[in-house]
């Protein structure tokens, strides 16, 4: 039941009949899991607690450093030198203190996963690196969990939704097998505007509110491709491999 403060503070976001009070109700009840605290994890982070979800994990190892501040926008100055996590633990109370906030410092690893993402309902992958988008495929794989993907780099970015709930869906591995990918460009390498990963952050934050509270039509087995130079957004489709070593069926 929402309180009247509640019902104020959504009350734009109740207007809508693909959320509605239910709807508002369900985001209350969910938690999310988001892992990396930069350029995507920030607007994701922060859309979905001023959305009213009501527990966001948030998993990082690093600090805030200056070179940060120009894109990552859930931390500030004066949290230079700061936990990421803690830093958004911060920022993310200020805006919705009615948004329950669990830290997990960790750099993920096959053997190391934190329990707290056991209890996410649909996990965001906001990293940058192949190492732990891999770990995180399989561990989504293994335990049902939609994984909303993005990655954002110069003046480009992409974002989709692998949900294996769905036998037609396919999962990271589909789209980048191991073994087969090339090293990826970091922002640091070579740059990035500070629009851009907002841009593919928001659609993220916004494929995980569909997901949770259940209307319209995901991103599963598409990737959504933006050029922001000319701005142009590309859908393309994606097919589940039915010989992927993650997802596909396996015979002995």
């Amino acid at each position: 039941m929402l309180s009247d403060e509640e019902l104020l503070r959504y009350s734009r976001q109740i207007m809508l009949p693909d959320v509605d009070i239910q709807g508002q109700e369900t985001l209350a009840k969910c938690c999310v899991a988001i892992v990396g605290l930069g350029g995507l994890g920030s607007p994701v982070s922060m859309y979905l607690a001023a959305a009213g979800v009501g527990e966001l994990v948030l998993v990082d190892f690093d600090q805030v450093d200056m070179s940060n501040l120009q894109r990552q926008i859930v931390h500030c100055t004066e949290s230079i030198g700061m936990d990421k996590v803690l830093s958004a633990s911060k920022a993310l109370k200020q805006l919705n203190p009615a948004t329950q906030i669990f830290t997990v410092k960790s750099q993920l690893t096959q053997t190391e996963l934190p329990d707290e993402l056991q209890q996410a309902d649909v996990i965001v992958d906001a990293t940058d690196n192949f190492t732990t988008r891999y770990v995180l495929n399989k561990f989504c794989v293994h335990h049902k969990k939609p994984l909303v993907s993005g990655a954002a780099i110069g003046l480009s970015g992409q974002v989709t939704v692998f949900d294996t709930r769905e036998s037609s869906s396919p999962c990271y591995h589909c789209l980048y097998p191991e073994g087969h990918e090339e090293q990826p460009m970091t922002c640091s390498e070579s740059g990035v505007l500070a629009s851009v990963v907002g841009m593919i952050g928001t659609v993220q934050a916004t494929e995980v509110i569909k997901l949770l509270i259940g209307f319209g039509t995901t991103l599963v087995g598409r990737l959504l491709v933006l050029d922001a130079k000319h701005m142009e957004w590309r859908s393309l489709k994606l097919t589940k491999d039915t010989q992927c070593k993650v997802c596909g069926v396996q015979t002995s």
